[in-house]
């Protein structure tokens, strides 16, 4: 398959790219040699002989014959001869060794490049609709593309299906059949009612204006089913190596149901529109959705920087996620967001203007406006493209100017869209008012100002059009691109006509420098411009025109769709390069078979977001409140019971939560709670004890105590805890720009003033920042915290289990390194904490831990808490002065091997564990099952 061979293409370089730059720099260079061979070697498979490229080496009549083309007739010769390339035996092609095989590329869009039209029971005759996407595709020759979309038409017939799917193949289109309902639902509702307009910042429908059939909720579910629909048809014709590229706002959701079906699958998605600011798209009901279902895509595209910040912006503010310069961060899987500006293919542009029919129609134009400066717009007539600003803007110009009343003329071409839809029919008939007063104002008997015309035009037409025009007028009050811009430049190479162009067009960010830059809102600015564009010198017209026209010429469709592909191919790789260093998944047959057979277990459990209820997920929306009030998830209480009444198992609650916190939830248990990192230790029917060293300074507290308290009155929706040996300011209810900007100030307070001189640590968490007193870590704690398990248990066997689970920050992460009889090659490195009073330092590898009789390491505060006198009568009768006793007391506590230790981080993809769990519910049901397996083998 062609997509295999690019995958396992054999390159005998001397020496492969490592970094992102050196992959794409080198993508881009076999790109350049495969244009070069393009002159000179026929691609069959293509079905034609055009080449796009500026440096043709072919003859100038030769080159003229693509040109008596129209635009539908240039998108026939694209999709011609297919029916070769879809052959299943067809002859694969060997290239030369420097130009790789093509690889096959899934286009999926809403639309097919064709509409159907059917002639009889199994007869369709097709016709070419030449839309933006695959005008804009129409030059790549880097892959063998395959389009599959609707072909607008509803087919509810399999004898029709089948002829329909047959004539569509020789295409190179695949149909997806959606019936008249779900189109109804999905496409005229959801997609044209409630996304489109909220993308361009027209809001949200009222909900009381849709029928109840027609709700938000009942749209987004049939505008999911159309997805699945999508993606069923693609997994149908995906072959291994493939890259999906689905676009626009109409398959949000098809990013996840591809993934869903198959997680190695190249998906990368692009938005033809505007992306909202975070606050507009905020308002829809299916926010969420939407967003994880387009963070599901490998690579996620925009037209303009500001739209993939809008799209990263809402990522953070909404679902919570991390925003990185990269893209969106979510628990170690980045879905890459970048800007692709978008094209044309200049070259045809500039190509047709030498054609017979085209200098044609030039010269009937140049007669009919002789002496007169030609403006022009060419829109759709919808409410996003601000002709009614444009010809308002330029009927103040002729009141401010009258001496241009007779010297110039706007020619508006307005192509009619939605016609059914009232709001369309009432914009249609404003801007003929318009049109009306001013022509009856300012026209004479022999001209008007105003030539406004409801039609489309043809290409040689258009392009005739382009070419006389002394300045091109695009007001867009919201547009994602606008290619009418690139259109006019391309064709001016000869005029050098003034673009004026609206700021929130995305043309505006390519074209900008060489443009007259307008607020469209504002009509003095737009007719002042105006005057400015008319009355500018030579010179300046030429300066501005050279820019542009270089850009245009450069950044061509062709390389928006190539480096598109390039850079989804490299986001792969990048990928399978970071999954290589997060752990595995647990292996829960293994954990339970090595639990069944050990005799001394040791299991030891995090708590907040380990065995905690989920509060901020969209099932169970808790908040804020919820969450500062830590409880154990009811599907835990059971299963711990039943491991904590096993003799054969000690249960560890190690937390850094306060001791009260444990002791609401834990005090009806028979396990061992370490509260405040392990800092504080007791047994549920004991007296708690200090692992504290008696030297431990915190003084600190109170001054840290103070900032604390200024930062949350100042940072709405934070908070912060304080406990005996840390305190914690949390902002992850904060508004995050704000609440990572508040952190910054307060670290950089803490570190120049109240801990300047102080023996502490600052842990950073996510959305969180916690001082604590240095080697003050769970990993260090252990080490006291086991020696006093041991003893008070007086345990005679090593312990041949340890079972280690939890949501523990980085600095704390040394719990699971502890146990380590070999350290993981994932294992990201920590730094070294400094040992208090007999801690371990954690960078220690420890196989097996020993503890003599007497733990003296192991320190009590009494003026605390007290032991409990059956522990320290436990600890006499155990250990004596004699030498047999000594012997007896000291012994290899730990008898741990590689398939005996399991460490597991939940939730958390960059840890030092083993293995990952994805979140307490998963904790939930494997502790279930560990119980119910120790039930049934018993």
């Amino acid at each position: 398959m062609p997509g295999n061979k690019y995958n396992n293409s054999n390159d005998t370089s001397p020496r492969m790219p490592t970094t992102r730059v050196e992959r794409l720099l080198r993508e881009r260079e076999l790109r350049r040699n495969n244009r070069n061979h393009s002159l000179l070697i026929d691609v069959p498979s293509d079905g034609n002989n055009n080449n796009n490229g500026s440096t043709s080496t072919e003859p100038e009549h030769s080159r003229d014959i693509d040109d008596n083309y129209s635009r539908t007739a240039y998108v026939q010769q694209y999709l011609e001869g297919a029916a070769q390339a879809t052959r299943p035996h067809r002859e694969v092609i060997q290239w030369p060794d420097s130009r790789p095989p093509r690889q096959r590329l899934l286009v999926v869009a809403n639309r097919l490049p064709v509409s159907a039209v059917r002639r009889g029971e199994d007869s369709w005759s097709l016709e070419i609709s030449g839309g933006g996407l695959v005008t804009a595709l129409l030059g790549v020759k880097e892959f063998e593309a395959r389009w599959i979309g609707w072909a607008g038409v509803n087919v509810p017939d399999e004898i029709g299906q089948k002829a329909l799917t047959k004539a569509l193949a020789e295409k190179r289109c695949i149909p997806v059949f959606l019936d008249e309902e779900i189109v109804h639902q999905y496409y005229n509702g959801y997609c044209n009612n409630i996304l489109w307009p909220l993308f361009h910042y027209l809001g949200l429908p009222q909900e009381d204006r849709l029928a109840t059939t027609r709700s938000f909720q009942s749209q987004f579910d049939a505008y999911q089913r159309a997805n699945q629909m999508f993606a069923d048809v693609v997994n149908e014709h995906y072959e291994e190596g493939d890259v999906v590229w689905c676009h626009d706002y109409h398959l949000m959701y098809l990013p996840k149901c591809l993934k869903k079906y198959n997680s190695k699958m190249k998906v990368g998605w692009f938005l033809h529109t505007p992306f909202p600011s975070s606050e507009i798209h905020r308002t829809l009901p299916s926010r969420s959705d939407l967003l994880r279902s387009v963070l599901a895509a490998d690579l996620v595209g925009f037209h303009t920087y500001d739209y993939a910040r809008h799209f990263v912006s809402a990522c953070t503010r909404i679902l919570g996620l991390e925003g990185t310069p990269e893209g969106v961060e979510d628990q170690g899987r980045l879905s890459r967001v970048a800007a692709f500006p978008i094209g044309i293919d200049s070259d045809r542009f500039r190509r047709a203007l030498d054609h017979p029919d085209v200098q044609k129609n030039i010269k009937q134009l140049q007669e009919k406006f002789a002496g007169r400066k030609v403006m022009l717009g060419v829109d759709r007539l919808d409410m996003i493209k601000g002709i009614p600003q444009k010809i308002l803007a330029f009927e103040k110009f002729l009141e401010e100017n009258p001496t241009w009343r007779d010297k110039v003329v706007l020619l508006q071409i307005a192509v009619p869209t939605r016609t059914d839809v009232p709001e369309y029919q009432k914009l249609t008939s404003q801007v003929h008012e318009i049109v009306g007063r001013i022509n009856g104002r300012f026209g004479t008997l022999g001209a008007v100002p105003i030539h406004h015309l409801d039609r489309s035009l043809d290409f040689h037409w258009l392009c005739a059009v382009y070419a006389i025009t002394d300045v091109a007028l695009v007001t867009s009050l919201r547009d994602g691109m606008n290619l009418v811009s690139y259109e006019f430049v391309a064709c001016q190479d000869a005029k050098k006509g003034v673009l004026i162009l609206s700021e929130f067009a995305g043309a505006a960010q390519s074209l900008g420098a060489g443009a007259l830059l307008v607020n469209p809102w504002n009509i003095t600015e737009v007719a002042s411009c105006i005057s400015q564009a008319l009355n500018m010198s030579p010179e300046e017209r030429e300066k501005r025109h050279h820019h542009n026209f270089k850009h245009v010429t450069c950044h061509t469709a062709q390389d928006w769709a190539e480096t598109f592909v390039s850079e989804l191919n490299d986001t792969v790789v990048e990928a399978q390069l970071r999954t290589r260093q997060v752990p595995p998944d647990l292996p829960e047959k293994s954990a339970i078979e090595q639990y069944q057979q050990s005799t001394n277990r040791l299991i030891i459990l995090g708590f907040n977001s380990t065995l905690t209820e989920p509060v901020d997920t969209p099932e169970r929306r808790g908040g804020q409140i919820k969450e500062m009030e830590l409880k154990l998830h009811p599907d835990l209480k059971e299963s711990l019971k039943a491991l904590c009444s096993d003799p054969k198992t000690t249960v560890v609650i190690l937390s850094g939560s306060s001791r009260m916190v444990l002791e609401k939830n834990f005090l009806d248990y028979d396990m061992w709670l370490a509260a405040e990192n392990g800092m504080f230790l007791r047994y549920t029917r004991g007296d708690w004890m200090t692992t504290m060293p008696e030297h431990l300074n915190m003084e600190w507290v109170d001054s840290v105590k103070h900032v604390f308290e200024y930062f949350t009155e100042r940072t709405p929706r934070s908070d912060f805890e304080i406990r005996e040996t840390s305190l914690v300011w949390n902002y992850k209810y904060a508004d995050v720009e704000f609440g990572r900007l508040q952190a910054r100030d307060m670290l950089q307070h803490l570190w120049t003033g109240p801990i300047s001189n102080s023996y502490v640590e600052v842990v950073q968490g996510s959305r969180s920042v916690e001082v604590r007193a240095v080697g003050v870590t769970k990993g260090a704690a252990i080490d006291r915290i086991l020696g006093e398990i041991v003893h008070s248990e007086n345990m005679t066997t090593p312990i041949d289990y340890v079972l280690c689970l939890g949501h523990f920050l980085g600095k704390d992460e040394d719990v699971y390194t502890f146990f380590e009889p070999d350290i993981p090659t994932h294992a990201i490195p920590l730094p070294r904490p400094k040992g208090l009073d007999g801690l371990k330092s954690t960078g220690e590898r420890r196989p097996s831990t020993k503890f003599p009789a007497n733990k003296s390491s192991l320190k009590a505060s009494h003026s605390k808490s007290h032991r409990p006198a059956q522990n320290q009568d436990k600890r006499n009768q155990g250990c004596t002065s004699s030498q047999a006793a000594a012997e007896r007391c000291l012994w290899n506590v730990l008898d741990l091997k590689g398939e005996n230790y399991f460490s597991c981080a939940v939730g958390r993809n960059q840890t030092n564990a083993r293995y990952l769990l994805p979140s307490p519910d998963e904790v939930a049901l494997f502790l279930n099952k560990l119980v119910d397996s120790s039930v049934s083998n018993a």
